[in-house]
This record gives C-alpha cells, structure tokens and sequence, in this order.
C-alpha cells in the first residue's frame, strides 16, 4: 500500500492515472463504490489506490493540479466504506485503509486489490449484472456489458463463443461449396497432412464449428454463414454483414460535396472468399516503390503499406467485430491514411495490445483464419503490424476503441515517418538537441495536427508516465501547446517558424535521431508516390446564416423539440463546418457536454454528422460536417 504523499506525486505528473483515483469524498458516496468495484474487478491491474480528500483545478498552464483538501470525518467514512465493501457486493471485499496527513490536511488512502478470477465479475447486488459490475477502462469506471463477464473471469474465450451458436432459419443448402473449396486449398498450403482434410465437407464443416447439430440435423452456425454463406443466404440472414471499400478524395471524409467519393465497392461474399477480394482492392490501389534488394540486379514493386499489415488489420476487423450489431465493416482510403471500422469495441484495454495473450469474441472464426495463417490468437497481430509499419519507415498503426459506441478502429498511415524534410524542420525547431522519442512525437503532431498520450505511447513505445513526461517536456520547451485536461488532455503544435533549408545534410543535424534515417535497403518512394504533408489547419471562415434559418431559430424559443435542434444542427452543419462551441452560441445552449451527447454522437451514430478531422477525434479545432446520402438513400 503506498502512501499518500507518493500517490499525489504522480497524479500531479500524469494527466490521467489507471491505478489512482483522486475523490474529495467527505462522505461515502456512489461513485467511490463504483471504482472500488472496478479496481477489484479489471484484470491485470492487480487492483488500485484511492486518495479520498482530495480536490484538483487546472492551472495556467493546462496542467490538473491536485491537492489536500482534507476530511471532515475520516472514521466514519472508513467505517461506511467497510460496511458497503462486507455487504452490498457480490463478493466481501476487504480493503486496506489508513488515515495521513498532508499539508495539515487529513486523507485517507484505501487499496483495493484485484480479486481471483473466481471470484469475478464483482458486482453492486442492488443492481445486478452486467451493470452492477465496473472495469477500470484508462482512468474511468465503466458498467460492463455482456461480453465483459467472461473477460473478467480470466477465459481466454466463452465456452460456447456467439459465433458457434446455430442461425435460427438457415439450413445446411446456404452453405457455398465453392467458400469450402477454398478453404481446403488454404489449408492445404499451410498444412497438406492436416487431419481434417480427409473428412468428407460436412464432417470438416462440423469440425471446424461451422456446422452444429441441432436436434438430429446439421445447421449452419453464425461463423458458418459468415465463413462460407451463399452471397443470398448473407443478405437474408445478416443484410448488413458486407464489407465496404470507399476511396475518398483528400484527408477528409466530405471535402467536396459533388465529387465525394472516387471510388466504392461493397463486397458481400462468404469471409474466406471476400478477405482476398477486399486485400487486392487495397493493395491495387496504393502507390508502389521500387525496392532493390542488396544482391539483386532487378528492382522490384512494393506496395508503400507492407501486405502484412493490411492483411492482419483486415483479419482483426473481421474476427474481432461484433456479429450481433447489424453494420458493415468499413474501410475508408484517404491519400495519406487508411481507416477500417469494425463493429465491436476491443475486449483488450488499448494499453494491452501487442501484448501475449488475445480475447476473443469470436472463438471459431479465429480459429479458422489462424488456421488459415490470415490471422495471430496469441495477441502478436498488432505487434507484428507496429513492427513492420516501423520497418517500412511508417508511423505505427494507431488503434481508437469506443466502448460507448460499441466500435473499433484501426489507422494505417501512408506517410513516411522521417523525411529529409522533417529532419530539416526539425533542426529549426530549436538549437537544443531533440531525443528520438521527442522527434517522433513532434513529427506525429505535424502529420495529424494533435497528438495525446496514447499516441505518444504507440509512436515511441513508452509506458504511461514516460510519455506523459515527454508531452511535458515539450510543452515547458514551448514546442507543444497543451488543450483541455483530464482524459481528453491532448497537445498541438506551438506557432513556431518552420525552417526549409535545402541544403542542410540530415545526417549532420543536431539530433540523437540522426541514425533512424531509414536505410538504403528500405524501398526508395518516389515524390510522386508520397501523399503530401499534412499542414496545420486553421478553425473553419464564418459564414453567413441564411434570414429564413435565423429565422428558425429564433421561433425555436428557450427550449425546442429535440427534433427540431436536430434539424437546426444539421441545417448549420450543412453551410460549413460547425464547432461544438460555434453551435452553442448559435442555438443559445450553454451546456457543450448535453450537446454532444443528445444530439451530435446520435446525429452522428445515424451517419448524417461526420468529422472534420476523422483522423484526430481530438483535434482542437474539431468541427462537424454533414455527410450527405449517396444514390440509393443508404449512408456509406
């Protein structure tokens, strides 16, 4: 159990802490119940500190600053919390607690340890599961759903996954002999003397879960259709298991509103025929470079992404969505990045990815596409993809999981990392030398307009504090300007000069980075394969709100239908891109949280607001565009 002094200590360095949680707390109150649960429940934690008496504010700097503030009673709150701990919970918890003095003030520190596996998921009993019980996701408490409670229990994997479950209304004919075909040739390249081989196809297909007998008959299961459905059975029995490619023109999402996208395919294909097909789409559609391997006298063309990356970020998606939310997986091109979206938040905390060890959602389609050698169930996929991105001279992937929005999604860059010419704009940055991890972290603010500590992590591979300490580093250097606080703490570029010195030689600048050039022997890009970089945006021009608008607005009156806020939100959205803050002002609300949460995440959730800066959620100067239906009346 660490002490008081030592746990202020490092709230005050990070902007957010996974292992402590800060209250004033002068008496025993819901949401100290609720991290309590949650430390006891989050595995791999090993459970986590409580620093009641505590208050905090924002300083000059950006920086949440943390204090004593003191207790009032110190004993009562001490004997409520053991009281609630010994008998409103699932599980008698027992934590530790001691009463300091800080500054004068009186806190009191309590440890919650990590309860065994079997004992999990702890739970409020008032309430019940799944919602009673809590995980420690980053530095919030949130209510578990479903697919929680195996997680929580240490399985690797339910003992009947949702994807081994027969579809009710499917029958063995909806099976595509030619999907089965091809998954004997898969097999057969992996592994010719593989038993399951020489098993007659219902015999294999049963095998493998894709078929499962119910009552005496053989029926399709959920990783049956989606491995091997006929493209008729897949749109009468899961309309919206499809996968869709969209090419858009620029790094936006709605750019021009005549020309949105150069290109779209849906693609509603048995998995194990439709991966192939969406793979050659994308690698056709990236821009090559010639590659001269040492000892070779003949060049040859790569695609600027290796093939691995985009052939693990296409399992990933397609093995870890969720089967039960009726939505397509989603792979958006833009020139400099592409996204793929899946349904299904990530059941591994984001800290955890690369990891050993994976959590599977759907155990049998994993288990065939390792089989397949398409995909890793050792949790080495992501690690395999941040290594070869690197080797390539590419910022990693970077991974964003929404558990609100019950979705996932992975960033593949385009853009190399260093250039000759981010070496030479760094150099006039500042004449002190600048550390690997810091040139990383500016370069990656460059190309994306903000970067938080998450990303810090994943481009520099340092561990919370570090990167926390870095992002500080830059800041206090007035290289990096802080915006908002708490969770959603990100940086952006200071107005600093940027330096174009042709003849500066990178191999001689002042920086400790000079030797992560990249190597000869990576491929050599031409200019014209290299998406342009990506400068810093300015907040959105005014515009001119049309009388009859106005209008509208003015009749709304103090408090509107939702209805017609919503319709006011999209009308303004549709004459430019609107900030939260610009919306609020315009439509007389003062609340910017109610705001989001009402109207624009739903708006947005239903497809008709959108982003405009996809790429970086955080983005100071975020704003929301409408997107517009494409012919057919569907939203892409």
């Amino acid at each position: 159990m660490r002490d008081a002094l030592d746990l202020l200590t490092e709230l005050n360095e990070l902007d957010e802490s996974v292992r402590i949680e800060a209250k004033r707390a002068s008496e025993l109150g819901k949401s100290v119940m609720q991290t309590v649960v949650a430390f006891a429940n989050e595995p791999g934690l090993g459970g986590g500190h409580l620093l009641l008496g505590v208050d905090w504010k924002t300083d000059d700097k950006g920086d949440v600053v943390y204090w004593a503030t003191g207790m009032p009673n110190p004993d009562k709150v001490q004997m409520d919390l053991a009281s609630q701990c010994a008998s409103a919970l699932s599980t008698v918890l027992r934590p530790e607690m001691r009463v300091e003095q800080l500054d004068g003030k009186t806190v009191l520190v309590v440890f919650v340890a990590e309860v065994n596996p079997s004992q999990k998921p702890v739970y409020i009993k008032s309430t019940g599961l799944p919602r009673g019980a809590y995980r420690r996701i980053g530095s919030t408490d949130q209510h578990c759903v479903d697919e929680d409670l195996w997680v929580l229990r240490g399985e690797t994997q339910p003992q009947v996954g949702p994807d081994m479950m027969a579809v009710s209304d499917a029958n063995r004919s909806d099976i595509d002999p030619l999907a089965v075909i091809e998954y004997r040739r898969l097999r057969a390249e992996v592994n010719p003397g593989a038993e399951e081989l020489a098993y007659c196809d219902d015999d294999l297909l049963e095998g493998i879960c894709a078929l499962r007998r119910v009552n005496g008959e053989l029926r399709p299961t959920v990783a049956g259709i989606v491995l091997f459905g006929k493209s008729l059975a897949l749109r009468r029995l899961m309309p919206a298991l499809r996968v869709d490619y969209v090419r858009v023109a620029g790094t936006q999402w709605v750019e021009d509103a005549d020309e949105r996208f150069v290109t779209t395919l849906d693609v509603r294909k048995p998995l194990l025929l439709a991966l192939k097909q969406i793979q050659s789409t994308i690698l056709d559609d990236l821009p090559k470079g010639f590659k001269l391997d040492p000892g070779e006298l003949q060049s040859r063309q790569e695609p600027v992404l290796p093939r691995k990356v985009i052939r693990e970020a296409l399992a990933n998606a397609t093995m870890h969505r969720s089967y039960q939310v009726n939505s397509p997986v989603q792979i958006v091109r833009y020139s400099n990045r592409i996204e793929i979206l899946n349904p299904g938040f990530s059941l591994k905390h984001l800290d955890d990815l690369g990891t050993p060890g994976s959590r599977l959602r759907n155990p049998a389609i994993a288990a065939v596409l390792h089989d397949l050698h398409w995909a890793e169930t050792k949790g080495s996929g992501v690690r395999t993809m941040r290594r070869m991105a690197s080797e390539a001279g590419l910022p990693p992937p970077e991974f964003q999981s929404d558990r609100q929005r019950n979705e996932f999604k992975a960033i593949l860059f385009l853009h190399h990392l260093l250039t000759e010419d981010d070496y030479r704009w760094l150099k006039g940055l500042s004449a002190e030398p600048l550390s690997a991890d810091e040139a990383k972290v500016l370069i990656y603010a460059r190309e994306t307009g903000a970067v938080d500590n998450t990303a810090c992590r994943d481009v520099s591979g340092l561990d919370t504090l570090t990167a926390s300490r870095v992002l500080r580093r830059l800041r206090d250097r007035h290289l990096l300007h802080k915006q908002d606080s708490g969770s959603r703490t990100h940086y952006v570029l200071a107005g600093v000069p940027r330096a174009m010195m042709a003849d500066a030689d990178p191999r001689q600048l002042p920086l400790d980075i000079a030797m992560e050039i990249p190597p000869s022997s990576a491929p050599a890009w031409g200019d014209s394969n290299n998406p342009p970089m990506l400068e810093a945006q300015s907040p959105p021009a005014q515009s001119v709100i049309p009388p009859k608008l106005r209008a509208r607005i003015v009749a709304a009156g103090l408090k509107p239908r939702q209805a017609l806020v919503r319709e006011l939100v999209l009308a303004l959205c549709a004459l430019r891109p609107y900030t939260v803050s610009e919306l609020c002002r315009e439509l007389g609300r003062s609340d910017a949280k109610e705001l989001r949460r009402t109207y624009l995440r739903p708006l947005r959730e239903a497809g008709l607001l959108g982003l405009l800066y996809p790429e970086t959620e955080k983005h100071p100067h975020q704003a929301y565009v409408v997107v517009a239906k494409p012919e057919g009346g569907e939203h892409v």
